[in-house]
């Protein structure tokens, strides 16, 4: 059995204001989501979309996980983060050097991002949306290789990427420290199972995965958590 990354999850408390920001931004279109809240088709490579899920809790720590977008010269590095500004993003500092290359960023409700400056050779064969660079161990990057099938492209120093066989985003994992968890994550992965849902959730039990109860309900999806606790949501093939 396996499954496929279908969505990219943002809890919001103003989903309509996210998505025309992201929109905007990314340059996908806009659409109404099956499962509430919005939904932003992407137009590339990207493999998966953006989904904005509506919530009343404010934002208070920082994400476990962050887009990084790509640029292909000093000026479009500057012309992107321009364009972020004006549709109401914000300059944040979140300890980065004066002599690191990417700009550090936040969407209009405090979710960081980076827009990562040309000739990254790390994110040189990526596209817009070069990665999703997340806080986490090196158990929870081989837990999602092995959940996903996607191969291993980077190991070294307990820093881990995996990235799709067909190309998209490198998902990443920095290693130790990893920060306290937050109490629930407000970025999260969707899965959808390409076979049986129930033998797609047993399997990633049986990877390392638990089972978590954030307050969902009677769903038609199942939430586990990976290994470090990060939540994701195992969905039946539409």
């Amino acid at each position: 059995m396996s499954c496929s990354l279908v969505a990219l999850t943002v809890d919001a408390q103003d989903p309509a204001r996210l998505a025309r920001f992201w929109g905007g931004l990314l340059g996908w279109e806009i659409t109404d989501d099956p499962r509430g809240g919005i939904a932003l088709l992407p137009d590339d490579d990207t493999g998966f979309v953006f989904r904005f899920a509506p919530t009343d809790e404010p934002k208070s720590v920082p994400n476990q996980m962050h887009p990084d977008l790509t640029s292909s010269s000093p000026e479009d590095q500057r012309r992107m983060v321009a364009r972020a500004l004006e549709l109401g993003g914000r300059h944040i500092d979140v300890g980065q050097r004066p002599e690191e290359g990417h700009v550090v960023l936040a969407d209009p409700e405090g979710n960081e991002f980076c827009v990562i400056e040309a000739g990254n050779s790390f994110l040189a064969d990526c596209g817009f949306v070069g990665a999703l660079a997340s806080d986490g161990t090196q158990e929870v990057g081989y837990f999602w290789s092995r959940a996903l099938d996607w191969p291993l492209v980077w190991d070294q120093d307990q820093e881990t990427a995996i990235r799709s066989p067909h190309g998209g985003p490198k998902i990443t994992w920095g290693g130790p420290p990893v920060r306290q968890k937050a109490p629930k994550n407000r970025l999260h992965l969707d899965l959808a199972a390409d076979g049986d849902q129930q033998a797609e959730v047993d399997r990633l039990l049986a990877l390392g995965a638990t089972r978590v109860d954030v307050g969902q309900g009677d769903v038609p999806w199942v939430v586990l958590a990976d290994p470090d606790g990060n939540e994701f949501c195992v969905l039946e093939r539409a």
